[in-house]
């Protein structure tokens, strides 16, 4: 996996964003629930190209149908997961790991429904000045969403690769916490929701945390974002940044084991059918033991900033139905 590929892969991600093809769930039910028998599972899970094949009904089975949610994109319906909405959804790592602080009876399968370094993904107006990381103790930075997995990630790298002090960051989020029982800390200050891009350029804020923007105006607050995600891939062991992840109810895993693992043996073959590069298909790994480092980093940096009370081990954040699962 080289870091050309990341990029190319975020803006394959964001073009089909921007058509509605990769990230929007636009219908209800979809291709594999009208076209499969049996018993139906109420989801919500991306179409991304490893997922599309659930969506054009290319993947059936004659005793599992998903029956999927209209949302506009998943992270717009990350609080319905926590609130044990869904059967089986996609659901943002750090959400996860808090949901499950609070005892949500959750688990994960083991499939990476999206990852991406996020060393670009944090943004300054460069006619108001050049800003560098350290510039970021004290200023104010729009985000949507404080626990988000992005904004998280980005606070450990902060932290341990430039030496910011993030605690001294004024954060301004517009999203409440997906996890009810979570309390944002003193620096997050809730507004109403908004362009951040348009907050930033009115001086608003110092900064932003979002998704690409094509503007000159617009500069990453990481200098060489490509070359400082390439670093740190060699410092982690060749680790990949985690977003989503997917999950189901604990209790299905219980009740009926083999429909979970007729779940996955769907996921497994449209993402097989999907005939990724191999450059894209190491951002969407399957496996536990292949993602089992990936997952670990995640939840060290989950913990050292604060995002969670104690550090997980990878192995209880699934049981001995969906640890199995290859």
């Amino acid at each position: 996996m080289t870091i050309n590929a990341m990029t190319t892969r975020r803006h394959i991600l964001k073009g089909l964003a921007a058509t509605g093809a990769a990230l929007s769930l636009n219908r209800v039910g979809g291709a594999n629930a009208a076209a499969a028998g049996g018993k139906k599972f109420w989801s919500m899970i991306g179409d991304y190209p490893h997922t599309h094949a659930l969506y054009s009904g290319a993947v059936k089975s004659p005793s599992v149908a998903l029956d999927f949610a209209k949302v506009p994109t998943p992270a717009s319906a990350f609080a319905r997961s926590v609130a044990m909405e869904f059967d089986v959804t996609e659901l943002s790592l750090v959400t996860f790991l808090q949901a499950k602080t609070y005892g949500r009876k959750l688990v994960l399968l083991p499939a990476v429904n999206l990852s991406r370094f996020q060393h670009p993904f944090l943004m300054y107006d460069a006619k108001r000045g050049v800003m560098k990381p350290k510039d970021l103790e004290g200023a104010r930075v729009g985000v949507r969403l404080y626990t988000a997995t992005t904004p998280s990630w980005l606070r450990g790298i902060l932290a341990d690769d430039y030496g910011v002090d993030v605690s001294k960051i004024k954060w301004f989020a517009w999203q409440k916490p997906n996890v009810p029982e979570w309390r944002d800390p003193p620096n997050v200050t809730m507004i109403p929701q908004q362009d951040l891009k348009e907050m930033l350029f009115r001086g608003e804020v110092d900064a932003i945390q979002t998704d690409p923007i094509d503007d000159p105006r617009i500069k990453t607050v990481i200098p060489d974002p490509e070359g400082a995600a390439k670093a740190w891939q060699a410092k982690h062991g060749g680790a990949i940044q985690i977003n989503h992840m997917v999950a189901v109810k604990e209790d299905l895993t219980r009740s009926d084991p083999q429909a979970v693992r007729e779940v996955w043996r769907m996921m497994a073959e449209s993402k097989r059918v999907a005939n990724e590069t191999p450059a894209n298909a190491a951002f969407t790994p399957f496996g536990l033991e292949a993602n089992r480092h990936n997952i670990e980093v995640v939840i060290d940096y989950a913990f050292r900033t604060g995002m969670i009370p104690r550090k997980f081990s990878v192995d209880e954040l699934f049981n001995d139905v969906t640890a199995g699962l290859v």
